[in-house]
């Protein structure tokens, strides 16, 4: 009984078959999803801008047998975007999983912070989602399925000093997440959010060497310690399988209970 029990979990979580894009793939939170989606058997394509990182993520992925493939770009390349996912389409016969997880923050305060500042943080924040999704849910909606997987932040909730940029950017992320869940919804295609609290990347790595600035806040942490890259592999694997089939619209926040406290 207990293997049954096992077998049926384990399927629910299984990826096998389904082919994931992963922007932002290279490093960071967008590497650790690609290799938990892998880890599920997911074939799984990249997109960044570094190419070496690139072909490090891809020769970590061959550990799980899994196929993978890139794509070295700036995401706010439309075009070349569009072209990318056209010919993983055409190579794997689908895209089921999207994961837009490029991102970016530039560290001013208000009064400093350039228009061009501001536009460059929404627009890869913010826009490559809306830019993604455009180009990859047509293909889902002829499937008739499909999960779109975005990044979102604490700072989706909280406003913090010097990020109003960022702040602004993930609470878009956010909003755009509800809205394109209940529009494609009846066409079997699921999107949800990860709003990751205070992990450590080399987006965050300033932060973490603060450290007046990391004793507070520790102090709003009823964990009691900062996350992990590590934190978010289960929460990625949960929202593109099989054991959210219900769940759409939602931000799920990684966050070790700050907005509850």
């Amino acid at each position: 009984m207990q293997k049954i029990l096992k077998e049926r979990v384990m399927k629910l979580f299984d990826l096998k078959g389904k082919t994931a894009l992963v922007t932002g793939g290279g490093r960071g939170i967008g590497r650790t999803i690609a290799l938990a989606l892998a880890e599920a058997g997911a074939d799984v394509a990249l997109i960044s801008r570094t190419k070496e990182e690139l072909e490090q993520v891809c020769r970590e992925i061959k550990q799980f047998s899994c196929k993978s493939f890139y794509q070295q770009m700036d995401i706010r390349d439309t075009d070349t975007m569009a072209n990318f996912v056209d010919w993983l389409v055409k190579e794997q016969g689908s895209i089921d999983i999207l994961v837009n997880a490029a991102g970016l923050n530039v560290r001013k305060s208000f009064l400093e912070l350039s228009e061009s500042d501001w536009d460059y943080v929404m627009d890869v924040n913010l826009k490559s989602v809306m830019r993604s999704s455009q180009v990859v849910i047509p293909y889902m909606r002829e499937q008739r399925q499909g999960v779109i997987i975005n990044i979102a932040s604490l700072t989706s909730q909280i406003g913090l000093t010097n990020m109003a940029a960022y702040c602004a950017s993930k609470g878009g992320v956010s909003q755009l997440t509800k809205a394109m869940a209940v529009e494609f919804a009846h066409e079997g295609i699921r999107i949800n959010a990860i709003g990751p609290g205070y992990i450590r990347t080399k987006l965050t790595e300033a932060v973490f060497q603060d450290e007046k600035r990391m004793q507070w806040i520790l102090s709003r942490i009823p964990m009691g310690r900062t996350g992990e890259e590590s934190d978010l592999k289960g929460v990625s694997l949960f929202l593109a399988s099989e054991a959210s089939n219900y769940i759409t619209g939602q931000t799920i926040y990684v966050d070790g209970g700050w907005l509850s406290s």
